[in-house]
């Protein structure tokens, strides 16, 4: 298992070892003394999560206020997503800024959404299985996004707006300047 640190160091890409041979593959999907000898703190995911979407159907961008706040272990189990995490903590070096990764049920890579950031995806492929581990559990008055289309955070979707499916809260969201966000000095971990 690889991690690699994005372009937001805090946001990390997991490249798990595949095995595979003429009768299929096997592959670990999580370790969790590995992530956190990486990490340095402790992580204790409690929710996994599954959703499936077809083609063009974009989800966030999604995040919980304290104290729900929500770390992330996202991966694709079939299909292919562009999966996004922006920084939505005042202060951040990085704050407004995005990652943004190509998650496919071939590559298996998996990316670590830390406390603090944002979170959405959109399928590319014609449909896509995606799962998901959080720390902490689903609290609906916590629960907050920002605008997918925010020209301050500017994410390129690789589809064009037309295209795209969004839920009825998603098209509702505010833009990052006006919503609800996460102080840098504070240690969310705590």
């Amino acid at each position: 298992m690889k991690f690699v640190r994005t372009k937001i160091p805090d946001v990390v890409m997991i490249e798990p070892a595949v095995h595979g041979d003429e009768r299929g593959y096997f592959v670990e999907t999580f370790r969790q003394d590995k992530l956190e000898d990486f990490l340095g703190f402790k992580v204790g995911f409690c929710q996994d999560n599954e959703s499936k979407s077809s083609k063009g159907v974009l989800r966030g961008l999604h995040y919980q206020l304290p104290p729900f706040s929500q770390t992330k272990l996202v991966r694709v189990i079939t299909g292919r997503v562009l999966d996004v995490a922006v920084d939505i903590r005042k202060g951040s070096p990085t704050f407004g800024q995005h990652v943004s990764v190509e998650l496919t049920g071939e590559n298996k890579r998996q990316l670590f959404v830390p406390r603090g950031f944002a979170h959405g995806f959109v399928v590319l492929s014609d449909e896509a299985t995606f799962a998901y581990k959080v720390d902490n559990y689903y609290a609906p008055q916590c629960d907050r996004g920002i605008a997918f289309d925010d020209f301050q955070i500017d994410i390129a979707w690789q589809m064009n707006k037309e295209m795209l499916q969004l839920s009825a809260k998603d098209t509702k969201q505010p833009l990052l300047k006006d919503a609800q966000l996460f102080d840098f000095s504070e240690n969310l971990y705590v």
